[in-house]
């Protein structure tokens, strides 16, 4: 796996951004400003049918504090929707509960530490790493490598200005109304996305994130700047192209992908009224995409911004 690949799969889960204890925020963004009608601007989509709108707009999870991204057709789009749906529910109770299910899941029980399951050669590049963080190497013994993998993919972002508390979703239920809000998936499910990796696979999982530590916000900064610029093509690039192993590619995009545009067909189906989808920009780009699998159902994407 490539370091971009490694990066865009700690992104992939909106919950995981908060799930370290280190990471941990309660700051919500309260405002933001809004741009005028542009032809840039994050990319947006909407399917729908005689009685039902369901737009689909891709967010980053954690962006720079000071972006401003939120425009007018984001906010007709989101305005007009009677329900708000992203990937797990986020509210105060079910942050609450993600840090104690991080805590069950990501740490060890059994008196393992993590320094021990590496061999001499990681062991020296993870210390380095921490050091350059200004991080004591014993400070993630006790967490399994892969919520380690996750504190260190965004410890050195929120370092240099990001922020899990400026990101698209929180930004979006900040302007909610009256909406109804619904979730994709559960907490539980998107941890477990990585909890259930082998240790062996948890391991190079996080050596290769450290690997990448050096060059983070650049591969970040690009992402952001091709989403803002509703590039959603050379996001996919940089997100999800060179993301070669199948079974991570299959765990953390294309099944739930696929998972996604049946519960698009369900609600078209089902239930009346207009829908604002936000879930991670790379799900909504390049091969194997929610509009790629709605296709396959019949069902055609627009895109409207």
């Amino acid at each position: 796996m490539k370091i971009k690949s490694v990066f865009a799969a700690c992104v992939s889960a909106t919950a995981l951004l908060s799930a370290s204890p280190v990471l941990a925020d309660d700051h919500l963004l309260d405002t933001v400003e809004e741009l005028p009608s542009g032809p840039e601007g994050p990319a947006l989509w909407k399917v729908s049918d005689a009685d039902t709108t369901i737009y689909l707009f891709g967010t980053v999870h954690v962006l720079p504090s000071d972006l401003v991204w939120y425009d007018a057709e984001i906010d007709q789009a989101l305005s007009a929707s009677d329900t708000i749906v992203t990937e797990i529910a986020m509210d105060p109770a079910t942050e609450a509960k993600q840090q104690m299910i991080a805590q069950q899941k990501g740490v060890f029980t059994n008196g393992t530490t993590l320094r021990s399951l590496l061999n001499d050669e990681q062991r020296a590049a993870y210390e380095s790493a921490l050091a350059r963080l200004g991080v004591p190497a014993n400070s993630f013994d006790p967490l399994e490598p892969w919520l380690t993998t996750l504190t260190l993919t965004f410890l050195p972002l929120m370092q240099q200005g990001y922020d899990p508390a400026s990101g698209v979703e929180k930004v979006i239920l900040s302007k909610a109304g009256e909406q109804s809000l619904a979730a994709l998936e559960t907490i539980e499910f998107q941890l477990d996305m990585f909890d259930s990796m082998p240790m062996e696979k948890q391991v190079t999982f996080m050596m290769e994130a450290v690997e990448a530590m050096p060059e983070v916000k650049a591969t970040l900064d690009g992402m952001v700047e091709r989403w803002a610029e509703g590039d959603a093509d050379g996001l996919a690039v940089l997100m999800n192209d060179d993301l070669t192993d199948p079974v991570l590619a299959d765990t953390l995009l294309y099944s739930r992908n696929e998972n996604w545009a049946e519960w698009i067909e369900d609600r078209l189906e089902s239930t009346p009224g207009t829908v604002f989808m936000a879930v991670g920009a790379g799900h909504l780009a390049g091969k194997q995409s929610v509009q790629d699998y709605l296709v396959e159902r019949g069902i055609q994407s627009e895109r409207v911004q």
